[in-house]
């Protein structure tokens, strides 16, 4: 591995370990020329990926590329860079393993967007507002209105609380006597205070 700071072709590794998710291996090396010390990965990769573009131009897939426009969507926004990392690792294992060596800009775009949208609202705003091309207020007017939409309708489901089926033990018979229900009636009052 050739050191970024001087260009020597002779480094060492001091230290090895996996990452968190596990999905690759972090290298510790010094360079034996200028001592500087610098930090490698080692991925597994599936397969060789291409990357169709809207106009039908192909470049090869680039993991960095991908990191950088996330990290810029998340610039200053309280994400830990080892969330992003995982973040971008899934994304890479869903375009390895999809069985296809093209992929289509469209598809890395929405994945992004999709991560986005679970790690920081303000990010995915950033990343849809380049991704769509927004050219005036408007788009982010029902952009930002569709999101919040779709936030609120997320916010009732989780408020209201699940209808609950009253209790077969507080069912009083239509054949009961006057006694008999007001007996029932008692038991299940005292039985719902207990709950």
């Amino acid at each position: 591995m050739r050191c970024p700071f001087c260009g020597n072709e002779d480094t060492q590794v001091k230290d090895s370990r996996p990452t968190e998710d596990g999905a690759a291996i972090r290298r510790r090396r010094q360079c034996t020329n200028c001592a500087a010390r610098f930090t490698t990965f080692e991925r597994v990769q599936l397969r060789e990926l291409t990357v169709v573009k809207g106009d039908g131009q192909r470049e090869p897939f680039e993991r960095e590329k991908l990191m950088r426009s996330m990290t810029i969507a998340l610039r200053k926004r309280p994400v830990e860079p080892e969330r992003i990392e995982r973040v971008v690792n899934s994304i890479v294992r869903q375009l390895e393993s999809s069985g296809e060596s093209e992929i289509r800009s469209k598809t890395i775009g929405e994945l992004v967007m999709d991560a986005l949208r679970g790690l920081d609202q303000v990010a995915y705003v950033r990343f849809a507002s380049v991704y769509r091309d927004f050219s005036e207020t408007r788009d982010f007017e029902k952009f930002i209105g569709d999101l919040g939409a779709g936030a609120s309708v997320r916010a009732a489901r989780r408020a209201s609380p699940p209808m609950r089926r009253p209790s077969s033990a507080c069912h009083v018979s239509s054949r009961a006597t006057g006694a008999e229900r007001r007996s029932a009636t008692r038991s299940c009052a005292a039985g719902s205070t207990r709950r």
